[in-house]
């Protein structure tokens, strides 16, 4: 194999042409670690909050980023016997932890690195597995949602919302999300039992009608704003609220004691356990990645100009890089 690759560089923080295709050196492979060959990535907003610079204490400069990957096993380490050259692997790379997804070869520990749902293509998996786990983490590990409870998913259309609304209804709860209402139908169309076009209705007195003023008992925000404040305004006694929204906006939680409520924050912890619960999920039919848009990877600046203008621009589920192709699929506007 060649001893370097492309990769696209994020050389400053900044805007869409922060970045740069560049001829980068390939990371040696330890021995619990595997080279893979990506074949695709996607975009998560994590991706242009680094871009921008939120994080620019963890990222040292230059660097390569994103947090996806699907693609196949092309070089194994002296002490990985859990994959062959070959295998079809997808995982999140350790985040913050190294060169990320935007690249042509990816080295990774073995131990993040599952094998990839076999009834699903490259761009679907890479749209899987960051939003995946954190949706896993969220719902089964934290809310420990149950059968027959109610759960208020925010922002059902997104990238995150489409596989929440899929693993809430595969764990038999009652779904209620946010959505314009274009998207309603959408929705609906992923197991989503009710919708609410928080464009025009404010969600809180929608939440009690639809409840008969019980509420839910579960709150998933992926939205930030004042989420954390009125979602204790629609919660039932003992409800949970997962976020996933770092926001220094100040919250009044006041309201919360009353409900005697539990707040979880969550900002996933990649592992094998939760891509392989995903894949069983996957490959039962219970779950299915939602790509509303597909770039190749030499235009990623674009890529993150749709990501961030997403909800105008009519995006639904996730924005996948076609890292071996030149596949152009943009959104429809809705």
């Amino acid at each position: 194999m060649s001893d370097t690759m492309k990769a696209i560089v994020l050389s400053k923080f900044g805007g869409f042409d922060a970045f740069e295709m560049r001829d980068v050196a390939v990371p040696p492979v330890g021995p619990r670690q595997v080279r893979v060959r990506v074949h695709a990535t996607a975009l998560n907003p994590l991706d242009y909050q680094i871009r921008r610079g939120d994080y620019a204490d963890y990222v040292p400069l230059p660097a390569i980023i994103g947090h996806d990957v699907s693609g196949v096993v092309e070089e194994t380490g002296t002490s990985v016997s859990e994959f062959e050259i070959g295998d079809e692997v997808y995982y999140t790379p350790k985040i913050f932890g190294g060169p990320g997804s935007y690249a042509e070869q990816h080295v990774a520990d073995v131990d993040l690195v599952a094998r990839k749902p076999r009834n699903i293509t490259h761009l679907e998996a890479a749209s899987l597995t960051l939003v995946g786990g954190t949706v896993w983490e969220a719902l089964v590990t934290r809310a420990q949602l149950a059968v027959h409870e109610t759960i208020l998913i925010h922002g059902g259309a997104g990238g995150v919302g489409t596989i929440a609304i899929q693993v809430a209804k595969a764990m038999g709860a009652r779904v209620i999300t946010t959505a314009r209402r274009s998207n309603h139908e959408f929705v609906r169309s992923l197991g989503a039992d009710e919708a609410i076009d928080h464009t025009s209705d404010d969600y809180v007195s929608a939440v009690a009608e639809l409840t008969n003023g019980h509420g839910v008992n579960v709150v998933f925000d992926t939205i930030g704003g004042d989420a954390l404040t009125r979602s204790a305004l629609v919660l039932a006694d003992a409800g949970r609220v997962v976020s996933i929204v770092d926001i220094a906006q100040p919250q009044n939680l006041i309201e919360a004691w009353g409900k005697n409520a539990a707040y979880h924050f969550v900002f996933t912890r990649q592992n094998r356990g939760k891509l392989d619960a995903l894949t069983n999920l996957v490959e039962r039919g219970l779950i299915r990645p939602v790509v509303g848009a597909v770039l190749p990877l030499a235009r990623i600046g674009e890529a993150h100009d749709v990501l961030e203008s997403g909800g105008a621009r009519g995006l639904r589920g996730k924005l996948a890089i076609d890292v071996v192709g030149e596949t152009v699929r943009l959104p429809q506007p809705r």
